[in-house]
């Protein structure tokens, strides 16, 4: 039996899978709403195929508690954030996590950290939980890192078809779980060591985020001179060796825009790329904040209330909000007292920000100017309602003549 621990974006999916590849699986939650919405048959988020995952997986054997349970191998995908001061991991939910899980398991169990982590985690704070306990690594129990890589929107998708890393202290112990992940992981499954694994991680997320922020400050840049900065980098990545991402009104989501600070956190004197594009990227909202205010201006809009924000998720076509551009720039609008801009989002349900609309056209009611933050497939199929607006366009997806962009 595999207890999972964590029914979030990672773990629910993750405990899925393995149940519909025919293993016992219990998805372990300290959250009993969502326990227990889980045991009612229905799901806590929205994800494209996920619903028949769920389906599949309930008419195998998966289980749904609250508590630990007995077992011989865990899977801990519990939140690992940064503290702000220091910009830290903080290792708190995990360490709660493999206490939890040290007082129940069997002799031997396994023990797999999917939690993204920063280098050294496992040295650092696990293993000497560990060995507080009396445990012995190796023989007791065994820890192993196998850090997620999905992301919100095409989770099922990349569970089945993206590389994984194990990371182990053992090889035989490395290749039985990769062994376990070939249940349902049709890529290739790379076994090596804890470091490796955990910096290996932290550097896909960090590499993604500096390429980002190359973006945005080129979109700064032309701004500056008003330049085509999307034509420029249409231009640009013709050249064989050249891939620029493409500018927008931040980084969100629990990977990219946190993962680097663990890096800065740890190493705060050999990172002065890393923090720059950090800083780059949040400040982001603040430059939309601007073009918002350039536009605002050039058509004499002088009431907050007649701009509405599109899109309250981190990125395109899920509802997924952590870290999200939209929620950071509301912050920073309610910090200059600019209150009443009008909020919607199609496939955001929850409430999550003031003046927040669920129903689109009476959110476009009484506007003259529309921000697009996120670019769901929504405000294409609806763009025939927004044609007499004003757009400040932050993902370049409107194809309309009258749009501002970043």
């Amino acid at each position: 039996m595999i207890n999972i621990i964590g029914l979030g974006y990672i773990g629910l999916p993750t405990a899925l899978m393995f149940a519909k590849s025919g293993m016992k699986v219990v998805g372990t939650d300290l959250n009993a709403n969502l326990v227990n919405t889980l045991q009612e048959g229905r799901l806590t988020f929205e994800e494209e195929g996920l619903n028949e995952l769920f389906r599949n997986a309930l008419s195998n054997d998966i289980e749904f508690s609250t508590k630990y349970q007995r077992a011989h191998t865990y899977i801990l995908a519990v939140p690992t954030p940064y503290m702000e001061k220091n910009k830290k991991l903080d290792p708190s939910y995990v360490i709660s996590a493999l206490n939890s899980v040290l007082n129940v398991c069997e002799k031997g169990a396994i023990i797999i950290i999917e939690s993204t982590v920063s280098p050294g985690t496992i040295d650092k704070y696990i293993r000497p939980e560990i060995e507080n306990r009396d445990f012995a690594i190796g023989e007791d129990v065994h820890v192993l890192h196998a850090p997620e890589r999905i992301i919100p929107g095409n989770m099922i998708y990349e569970l089945e078809y993206n590389s994984r890393t194990i990371g182990a202290d053992n090889l035989k112990i490395g290749k039985k779980v990769k062994s376990l992940y070939a249940n349902f992981c049709k890529a290739d499954i790379e076994v090596t060591d804890i470091r490796s694994a955990e910096m290996s991680k932290v550097v896909e997320n960090t590499y993604r985020d500096i390429n980002i922020a190359f973006a945005n400050e080129l979109a700064k840049i032309c701004r500056v001179d008003n330049m085509d900065v999307y034509e420029i980098i249409r231009i640009a990545n013709m050249h064989p060796r050249v891939n620029i991402m493409q500018p927008g009104p931040g980084v969100g989501g629990h990977c990219i825009s946190v993962d680097p600070w663990f890096l800065v956190g740890d190493y705060p004197d050999l990172t002065n790329l890393i923090l720059t594009a950090r800083k780059t990227n949040d400040s982001m909202p603040s430059h939309v904040l601007g073009r918002i205010r350039d536009v605002m201006r050039e058509h004499n809009v002088k009431d907050i209330s007649k701009v509405g924000l599109y899109g309250l998720s981190y990125k395109e076509n899920v509802d997924d909000t952590r870290e999200s551009p939209t929620l950071q720039m509301l912050n920073l609008m309610e910090d200059h007292l600019a209150f009443g801009a009008k909020v919607f989002d199609p496939l955001v349900k929850r409430k999550v920000a003031n003046n927040q609309y669920y129903d689109f056209k009476e959110f476009l009611s009484g506007l003259e100017v529309v921000v697009v933050m996120v670019g769901h497939d929504h405000i294409m199929e609806n763009i025939k309602y927004i044609e007499g607006k004003v757009i400040l366009d932050t993902k370049n997806v409107i194809s309309l003549n009258n749009k501002y962009s970043l």
